[in-house]
């Protein structure tokens, strides 16, 4: 499978202009769209054709984000993905590729405990992608009864600064909002949030349509405070 040919093929200019709206104003891209990424990954990994992720330019949006979908669809030993996928997480460079990558994982059950350690370095990490990536899996495969206190833990404790980090620990609780208001309105009383993070949650949270008027009207009085 030629896949550089087949990925000229398949840009769309329109779609190109359309994304680099969303995107760093230096990436590089063809115009394709996601759902093309995805078959064609899922072709190459049925095909056990890996050679791609070898051959790929890194610099390109979905070169990038067809071998992170891949990495994700191989079928490894758990240990030599979870290889793949730290290596692959050094090259995250934009949101976009960061939480379509996240998204595009499916863990067994037995799996996850595993997951969720090998997750704790990047949720500790100072670096924006990286934080994010964590904080991303976090939102995707861990908030429930389970994890939730350890999730709502983890977010209050992140350290990394960027703008992009900041947005995905405010989506993150306005998720937790929809599915453990009460323990996530408990975090945001503490008041020991990040302003932005504390006050971008509670917007996203009163967005929402699947949280109720009561905890929307409440969780406006706890806007504006935080940390600075």
């Amino acid at each position: 499978m030629d896949i550089k040919n087949k990925l000229t093929e398949l840009s769309e200019p329109d779609y190109k202009a359309f994304s680099l709206k969303f995107l760093p104003k230096d990436t590089i891209l063809y115009g394709v769209r996601l759902a093309h990424l995805r078959k064609i990954a899922k072709e190459a990994v049925k095909k056990q054709d890996f050679s791609f992720l070898d051959e790929a330019d890194y610099n390109i949006f979905e070169e990038k984000l067809l071998c992170g979908f891949m990495i994700s669809y191989i079928k490894l030993p758990f240990n030599e993905k979870l290889e793949l996928i730290k290596d692959f997480v050094t090259k995250i460079d934009s949101w976009s590729v960061c939480d379509s990558f996240c998204a595009s994982f499916k863990f067994k059950e037995n799996e996850k405990q595993q997951v969720f350690e090998f997750l704790q370095p990047y949720l500790k990490a100072h670096d924006e992608y990286k934080a994010r990536f964590g904080i991303v899996m976090l939102l995707d495969h861990f908030i429930n009864e389970e994890y939730i206190d350890r999730v709502l833990f983890l977010i209050r404790n992140v350290k990394a600064e960027g703008f992009y980090t900041k947005m995905a620990s405010a989506w993150a609780l306005s998720v937790c909002m929809v599915y453990f208001p009460q323990k996530t309105i408990s975090l945001l009383e503490e008041n020991i949030l990040d302003t932005f993070v504390q006050n971008k949650a509670i917007q996203k949270s009163v967005e929402s349509y699947r949280i109720n008027e009561k905890i929307k009207n409440y969780i406006k009085t706890l806007k504006f405070g935080g940390k600075k």
